[in-house]
């Protein structure tokens, strides 16, 4: 049985590449540093995250990017030997390709596709060896799937781009990819908008180049008006299971609390199968299956680097960030800014379960930091100390607002923590998806100096297109942390 989100958390527009007995797949970023996780495979359902594919700044430029800009949906295809990704920094330089010999890096500088609109951009290669670079459009050509040949290796635009299809009519076609499958070519789509009304729809075309004729039972796929917990299906891609079988893999969202519901860890990843009927795919709703597997990890950071799970917010310049400063801790350098600016010096990993406790054990030395839940830098809860006392705060759209604040007893490193457990069961207006519980730990026992209402922290109250993520900062002066523990409880 599969156990959805296959990849939970803030992983949202999946694509997925078959090598061999290996499937690699790649997710959207937006203005986290380093960019475009990449996962491996060889069933479908068990990921393990094994770079990313944009990890040095000559890759990388977000510094300017807002809250949800930066990296969107990526494309991941293996051609000829060789693996590409392309994607758009919508903050910077547009389109762009970069292609790696190993999946796990590194990764070339990227291959620059200028004076080409638009996100989501698809590559595939027809009969002819011809490179097909399939796209959605924003501005003048909204509502438009657009298709333009390419050189990727040199980022060269080969013809004038032209309309492909424009969906069926709903809101927003965009995340195209192109397939040939047994003589036929498919175009498959998101429309409807990444919200509730999310769907995935289909055409087919005797060429690459169309035309294009929509499925009769389209959207093929949609959650939307159901009492499904996960909502928001779509951005799907297509693969063959290693049984031979279809599967998508596509995003989807797991509301809570009540109306208008309220999710938290960001787009997830999703596997659903997919079912052959008159020559259409024919996806099935996407099922929650059994309970999510539980973790506890540990990270003492006894690395040489940050592993490929840990996050900065736009940046990471090396003198802000040190594991060998004072050895097995973190040590970070607090730059200009605070969790309520664009750069501040933080280290973060995505929360994946709707229960979860982190800890970490921080020295504040002179200095001042600690440990945050973040969604942006308008809406964030944590819990800070210095050597003299540990605070809470919360950010909350235009307000910022100490919520609590505790002198420190003890002389040296601290414990500080964080619980997130799920709201009560209730109908009642003003039901909260979870709480976010901020404390302190002594001796094994955890005190709470706060409490506070999640759906704050929730795309649905702050917009945009990410999750929470967990993390460790440096809000002045010089702080170490000497080890981050997570643990996630079976959803």
């Amino acid at each position: 049985m599969v156990v959805n989100p296959v990849i939970p958390g803030f992983h949202p527009d999946p694509s997925v590449c078959q090598v061999g007995d290996d499937y690699y797949l790649a997710c959207s970023s937006f203005e986290y540093y380093p960019g475009v996780p990449i996962f491996h495979s060889r069933d479908l359902t068990a990921w393990t995250q094994i770079g990313n594919a944009l990890d040095r700044p000559s890759q990388l430029r977000l510094v300017t990017a807002p809250s949800s800009g930066g990296i969107y949906a990526p494309t991941l295809r293996h051609h000829d030997g060789l693996f590409l990704l392309m994607t758009t920094n919508v903050s910077d330089r547009g389109h762009f390709i970069v292609t790696a010999r190993d999946p796990a890096g590194p990764w070339s500088d990227p291959i620059v596709v200028d004076d080409l609109p638009g996100v989501d951009p698809d590559l595939a290669w027809d009969e002819t060896g011809t490179c097909w670079c399939t796209y959605a459009t924003f501005g003048a050509e909204a509502g438009t799937i657009m298709q333009v040949p390419i050189d990727p290796l040199r980022g060269k635009i080969l013809d004038a781009p032209r309309p492909l299809w424009s969906g069926t009519g709903l809101a927003a076609p965009e995340a195209p990819h192109l397939y040939r499958i047994d003589g036929n070519w498919y175009l498959l789509i998101a429309e409807g908008g990444t919200a509730r009304g999310h769907a995935v729809s289909v055409a087919r075309a005797p060429t690459a180049t169309g035309p294009f004729q929509g499925c009769p039972a389209n959207p093929v796929l949609s959650h939307r008006s159901t009492s499904s917990p996960i909502q928001n299906t779509g951005h799907g891609d297509l693969v063959r299971a290693p049984d031979g079988s279809w599967q998508m893999l596509l995003l989807g969202v797991r509301p809570r609390g009540v109306t208008p519901g309220y999710h938290v860890l960001g787009r997830e990843t999703f596997l659903t199968p997919v079912r052959w009927v008159d020559g259409w795919p024919q996806p099935a709703p996407v099922s929650p299956g059994g309970p999510a597997v539980g973790v506890h990890e540990r990270d003492h950071f006894d690395g040489t680097t940050l592993g490929p799970q840990w996050l900065s917010i736009r940046h990471r310049p090396p003198h802000a960030y040190s594991l060998d400063a004072r050895p097995s801790w973190l040590t970070l350098h607090a730059g200009a800014g605070s969790l309520d600016d664009p750069l501040p010096t933080f280290a973060g990993r995505r929360q994946q379960h709707t229960t979860c406790r982190v800890r970490v054990r921080m020295d504040p030395g002179s200095g001042c930091g600690g440990l945050a839940v973040r969604l942006d830098e308008h809406h964030h809860y944590r819990i800070e100390a210095t050597a003299d006392n540990v605070r809470c705060l919360a950010r909350i759209g235009p307000l910022a607002q100490p919520v609590a604040t505790r002198p420190v007893d003890a002389d040296g490193p601290i414990v500080l923590g964080i619980d997130i457990v799920p709201g009560p069961a209730s109908d009642a207006v003003g039901t909260p998806p979870d709480v976010v519980r901020l404390g302190v730990e002594e001796d094994g026992r955890f005190t709470p100096f706060a409490e506070l209402d999640g759906r704050y922290l929730s795309t649905e109250v702050a917009g945009g297109y990410t999750g929470r993520v967990i993390g460790v900062y440096a809000a002045e002066g010089v702080v170490a942390f000497d080890w981050y523990e997570y643990t996630g409880t079976a959803d």
